[in-house]
């Protein structure tokens, strides 16, 4: 397998979570609304996901010049966003490589219509755990941030087989735990999550899959 990497950890903890206050706030109807991955998941109350994700000037650059650095991304790049969301990330890539061919997908029909006008018909809907359509390695790299976690177990084989094959390279975030402290404060905040396990779980299912690509591991502490 490939190399532990830290690229959305720093953002990850720029936010503050009030772990008890969201596991007591009627949290059963709070999952099953983010679960529908619509209006109120990305932009209705923080009860229901996001509470308004909005594009931020250059929040996702960083991680778009590590990557482009990482996996030495040629101008001409093919990129695949699994679970791309609102494809701002995808949208920072574009600027940076204009020529690059970028592809993403979501489940969510309301991020996909409110990605950034610039790479909004490079986006499709499409489930992670179906089979995709590219040819063997048709991308230079292919990237899932905090999206194959949402995946029950008997989902994830085809989802992470499929992104090991369509990729040369290969990077998925995910999010895991430590110890028991963390474990608690995932359960109390995450609202979508199916897969729960730790990193060495995380590890094990990758290697029994045949990943081999580059993967990271997103805490709440």
């Amino acid at each position: 397998m490939g190399k532990l990497l830290n690229i959305v950890t720093p953002l990850h903890q720029i936010t503050s979570r009030k772990y008890i206050e969201r596991m007591v706030d009627d949290k059963v109807n709070c999952m099953r609304k983010a679960k529908e991955y619509e209006f109120d998941y990305w932009d209705g109350d923080r009860r229901y996901g996001y509470g308004g994700y909005k594009y931020i000037d250059d929040r996702w650059k960083k991680v778009a010049q590590f990557l482009i650095d990482i996996y030495s991304l040629k101008p001409n790049a093919k990129i695949l966003d699994v679970g791309c969301g609102k494809a701002f990330l995808l949208y920072e890539l574009k600027q940076l490589l204009p020529d690059a061919e970028i592809v993403g997908f979501d489940i969510s029909r309301h991020g996909l219509a409110t990605a950034k006008e610039e790479v909004r018909d490079n986006v499709v809907c499409h489930k992670a755990q179906n089979q995709y359509s590219w040819d063997d390695d048709h991308f230079d790299l292919v990237i899932s941030l905090g999206c194959i976690h949402n995946l029950r177990l008997f989902e994830l084989e085809t989802g992470i087989k499929e992104i090991e094959r369509v990729g040369k390279n290969k990077f998925i975030m995910v999010e895991s735990y430590r110890n028991e402290q963390e474990l608690f404060n995932l359960q109390c905040w995450a609202l979508t999550a199916e897969s729960f396990l730790d990193t060495a779980e995380w590890v094990w299912l990758y290697n029994h899959f045949g990943y081999t690509g580059d993967y990271e591991f997103i805490y709440f502490e």
